[in-house]
């Protein structure tokens, strides 16, 4: 027993997951012995799936006191302090979308993983079912062989030698030997319920790993897009696009504390049943095989004899009697019975076949190759399968996490728009430093002013100032930022290039800049038409 372990060792965190406390419907402990059938067992992987429920339950709990705190502690945002929060959502919302990138990560590297292990599993079970499947056709084949052919050449020839008696005790002979390898084909094992149900695990299990896989790569690339459309809503400060993404990460929320409730009880029951798996399958099979069975394919010791052996010695030593027998009578009959050379030859072929086959069966019946996919198939489902599970498991808590804290972060960004448009809406339209009285109070017969000051900041410094006469030689061009409002069609509304989107008065001119705007020469005054004259 100990040596068998050498080709199988339970990785540490089956032996951690295995240690998980199992509790039943009335929070009873039980037996972590794997046991899928039991129903105290089934009531232990359903408690740990709960887990999933509960995490919901607290991130749904933790997001009710965030929305309680902050109707309680609402108050109005002056501008000192609604940029310093503003920095702060954007920054939590930048961390949790790295947090859920990295998550998603983690993801993918665990699905593959889980994928790589299940894909081992159910590689090994079809072999090992071509093996189970060659051994049972060998096996019939070979006694539809000596039962049919061999049977109904013997009678013929008992009706050739009937008047030989030694020919006919040779005959009786090999009909004893035929009887004996019949008996010993027939004490082999029926593997026929064993093919059936190895197949049909393969088959469940490739069918549940497809869609596994596939579940767990559409959740990634929904918290990928939540992500992406995150960033969008930010930068366009749009309502929609916010509600939708608070819609899809509430999904998203649910989705990722279910899969971790799942992925939890599928690693704890794996693992239960990676820690001990020669026992559960030894109960699984002592119904059409027996315990040394069992056991020398499981451990495959060079000290446990094959039971098959004696079987198959058995069968080789009647079959090459046999030929012996065959090759006398071809030797010493056929000169006296050529009608019997017809028989003797088919019961040679028959005898060859038969042979060729009990060669190939002591090859599969070996316990290497079903050991070998035995240990393949625990490899693929307890170190890589649970593995993966292991950072399934991780993913869903930090996406699960993260989540949350964007559904804050979400809200918050939402109450920020409303303080936004409220602060908007509480401006005086009659104001003249507010772009929207701006927009309502410009005069399209006015489009081709050009200047770089309001009219009320400038007309009585302009009132007071005479321009001295300047001649067209020495005329000083004109600034640069004088010109900037040309490129704004002279609408009123951008007046100066610099001021735009500042909310904030036209600022004062020194005087070298009135200066510079009362030299303008004649032809300048012309162009820009009698506004700004005294």
């Amino acid at each position: 027993m100990a040596t068998g372990r050498v080709d199988y060792v339970a990785p540490w965190w089956t032996y951690w997951l295995h240690n998980f406390p199992h509790f039943n419907s009335v929070f009873q402990s039980i037996d972590n012995t794997f046991k899928p059938e039991a129903a105290s067992y089934q009531q232990s992987l359903i408690f740990l799936a709960c887990v999933g429920a509960v995490g919901l339950g607290l991130s749904l709990l933790v997001l009710a006191v965030y929305l309680v705190c902050m109707c309680c502690c609402c108050r109005e945002i002056d501008e000192d302090t609604k940029r310093p929060e503003t920095c702060c959502v954007t920054w939590a919302t930048i961390i949790t979308g790295l947090i859920i990138c990295s998550a998603v990560g983690v993801g993918f590297y665990g699905n593959s993983e889980t994928n790589d292990g299940v894909y081992q599993l159910t590689y090994s079970l079809y072999s090992a079912n071509h093996t189970l499947g060659g051994i049972n056709n060998l096996v019939a084949g070979s006694v539809g062989n000596v039962e049919t052919g061999l049977k109904q050449h013997l009678e013929r020839l008992d009706e050739i030698f009937a008047t030989r008696s030694d020919y006919l005790q040779s005959l009786r002979f090999m009909q004893l030997m035929l009887n004996n390898i019949i008996h010993e084909l027939a004490a082999l094992p029926d593997i026929n319920k064993a093919n059936v149900d190895v197949a049909t695990i393969a088959d469940q299990t490739a069918f549940i790993e497809y869609y596994r896989w596939l579940t767990y790569l559409l959740l990634l690339i929904l918290d990928l897009v939540i992500c992406l459309a995150m960033c969008l809503g930010m930068a366009k400060q749009s309502r929609w696009l916010l509600i939708t993404i608070m819609a899809f990460v509430v999904l998203s929320l649910i989705l990722s504390w279910a899969s971790l409730g799942a992925g939890t009880a599928a690693a704890v029951g794996t693992s239960d049943f990676c820690v001990s798996p020669d026992k559960f399958i030894v109960n699984q099979t002592k119904d059409f095989l027996s315990a040394d069975v069992a056991h020398y394919y499981l451990f495959c010791s060079p000290n446990l004899r094959n039971p098959f052996q004696q079987s198959l010695t058995i069968c080789q030593r009647s079959l090459t009697t046999m030929q012996i027998q065959i090759q006398g009578l071809l030797q010493f009959s056929v000169p006296f019975f050529p009608t019997a050379e017809r028989d003797l030859l088919g019961i040679q072929r028959l005898l060859n076949s038969t042979e060729f086959s009990v060669h190939q069966l002591t090859a599969l019946l070996d316990c290497r190759g079903l050991h070998k996919d035995y240990v393949d198939a625990l490899m693929g489902v307890c170190y890589d399968g649970v593995e993966g599970l292991l950072y399934l498991s991780l993913f869903s808590l930090l996406a699960a996490c993260a989540l949350s804290a964007m559904l804050c972060a979400v809200i918050r960004v939402w109450t920020l728009m409303g303080s936004r448009d409220k602060e908007y809406d509480d401006i005086d339209e009659e104001d003249p430093f507010n772009p929207q009285a701006r927009r309502i109070s410009y005069n399209p017969r006015r489009s081709n002013i050009h200047s770089f000051c309001s009219y009320t900041s400038s007309l009585g410094s302009q009132a007071s100032l005479h321009p001295p006469p300047q001649s067209a030689s020495n005329a000083i061009p004109p600034p640069e930022y004088m010109n900037q409002s040309m490129l704004f069609g002279g609408s009123p509304r951008y007046e100066n290039a610099p001021l735009i989107g500042r909310g904030s008065p036209p600022p004062s001119y020194s005087p070298s800049m009135r200066t510079t705007y009362l030299s303008m020469t004649d032809a300048q005054i012309r162009h820009f038409g009698t506004d700004f004259q005294v």
